[in-house]
């Protein structure tokens, strides 16, 4: 099933050269960029289509398919490759005036050398090389942040590069104009969760806006009981729904209006061209529940949220979500609740309220009814799960104030013990490089509770994201070491004061 409120999206293949070689080579230099294009068109760990798009050999050449580029809905990037030498000062305008990432893809047609027959012939026409070398030195001049993949066209390994930062820059499309709605105001207090909505619409491409929570009531007091029945005889097909819950039992008006909560929060959200949202439970009015059932089973349908309000872990949760799209293992919002200590070895146990994704459950979840303890609602109905062992991540995405901070942490989840009285999805991880080391990086670089948590998504791919939207990207994983992250996070604080001059 497609992510909700996704378009499509592709990535133009261009290749560079110049006249100087003649007619004929040039010919020969077309046919070879469109059996690469082709080639990559056709990999199954690339997730987008690959379109041959020019072979580009003059300043006003280049600078048309770039302005096309950023005018078309569909083009989320480009691949470049200079296939021989292809003068660099050629390309300055155009490359000035794109507004959509790149790729630089260091390769040449033929895998190997044929060393009993080579000339010049086929040096000249062959000059990757170093006709990448003088494109590079152009990108670096003008600043540009971009991923560099090198090795043959044909390589899986180059294959897989390029796939990751496909799915970045999937990610950075879907952004680009999304919307995304908060129910009242974030949890009173609460600093993490605040943040500069104009920033992040100027820098990020996405918006927030806030409706009363009054607005969302009217699309659930709306909701037809036809709908209601069917969407519970679903829950009762998919999931295991606790006996008092079913059809005939003495809780199933709950169940009931929580499918209200779903088909309300799905209606709002599709007429408004929502890609997620946030509520918070001390701004419920009208609501007789907390969205618990019902936000599990949005965020699995491909929305972002944030609970209490947390609008920039709502939008990095869609990006992930779209970045892991077809890939095994599932992303969910995600919070740090508590740990286990033992000398044995440290673990966080990861849950929320309620808000979990099935997307990353174990096995089949279960539908539960239970009270939550604060925010004086109705008990909530919610989806009971665990996550399974793997590898995983946690991402977190913090505003400053003058720039935003991806926080990166690898984890490798472990299966949970029995927890017969925790009413919540969960899941258990052991971080990378360790507990003590983790933790404290994580509060060095100011991470937030609420995350992305994901075992579809990889580091790579959120350092792609970072790249490409300008982001600080902060990674801890093997090999982190505190005093290192500390300068470097001192280094950055100068970098980003003055990389981004009087414009904030």
């Amino acid at each position: 099933m497609p992510l909700a409120q996704t378009s499509p999206a592709e990535i133009w293949f261009v290749c560079g050269s110049q006249h100087l070689y003649g007619p004929g080579p040039l010919r020969q230099v077309a046919t070879h960029a469109r059996a690469v294009a082709r080639g990559l068109a056709k990999s199954p760990l690339l997730p987008l289509p690959v379109v041959f798009k020019a072979l580009l050999t003059t300043p006003e050449e280049i600078t048309r398919v770039m302005v096309a580029a950023n005018s078309s809905p569909r083009c989320a990037g480009l691949i470049l490759w200079m296939h021989t030498f292809s003068p660099a000062k050629m390309w300055i305008r155009g490359l000035d005036a794109l507004q959509k990432p790149f790729l630089h893809l260091h390769t040449q047609f033929n895998r190997d050398l044929p060393w009993g027959t080579i000339d010049m012939d086929f040096m000249n026409l062959n000059q990757a090389a170093h006709g990448d070398r003088e494109a590079g030195y152009l990108h670096s001049r003008l600043r540009l942040g971009r991923k560099v993949v090198v090795g043959h066209w044909s390589d899986p390994e180059v294959h897989a590069r390029i796939g990751a930062w496909m799915r970045a820059v999937r990610g950075w499309h879907d952004w680009q104009g999304a919307r995304f709605v908060r129910f009242g105001d974030n949890m009173r207090q609460v600093a993490v969760t605040e943040g500069d909505k104009v920033a992040a619409e100027l820098k990020l491409g996405f918006s927030v806006n806030t409706h009363g929570v009054g607005d969302l009531v009217a699309r659930v007091d709306a909701v037809a009981p036809a709908a209601l029945t069917a969407l519970c005889a679903e829950y009762e097909q998919l999931y295991r729904v606790a006996p008092a819950l079913r059809r005939g039992g003495p809780r199933h008006e709950a169940l009931r209006y929580s499918a209200r909560l779903e088909l309300g929060l799905r209606a709002f959200l599709e007429a408004g061209g929502y890609k997620g949202f946030t509520d918070t439970f001390e701004d419920l009015h009208g609501l007789r529940q907390l969205p618990g059932l019902a936000t599990q089973r949005l965020m699995a349908a491909g929305y972002g949220f944030g609970g209490e309000g947390d609008w920039k872990t709502a939008a990095l949760v869609r990006a992930m979500k779209v970045m892991g799209d077809g890939l095994p293992g599932g992303t969910s919002f995600m919070e740090d609740y508590t740990y286990h200590l033992s000398p044995q070895g440290h673990q966080v146990l990861g849950a929320h309220m309620l808000e979990i994704c099935p997307s990353i459950a174990a096995d089949r979840p279960a539908v539960e009814i239970h009270p939550l303890g604060i925010g004086g609602k109705e008990d909530p109905v919610r989806l009971v799960f665990a996550a399974p062992a793997g590898e995983a991540l946690n991402a977190s995405l913090i505003d400053l104030g003058h720039r935003f901070r991806l926080v990166v942490n690898e984890v490798r989840a472990v299966p949970p013990p029995p927890l017969p009285k925790l009413p919540v999805a969960r899941a258990v991880w052991e971080c990378k490089p360790d507990f003590k080391t983790a933790c404290a990086a994580w509060i060095h670089a100011g991470g937030a509770h609420h995350t992305g948590y994901s075992y579809a998504v990889t580091t790579e791919m959120l350092d792609d994201f970072a790249t490409l939207a300008g982001l600080e990207a902060v990674l801890i994983r093997d090999g982190t070491t505190l005093p290192a992250l500390r300068q470097d996070l001192r280094t950055n604080e100068v970098y980003y004061h003055l990389a981004q001059g009087f414009r904030t």
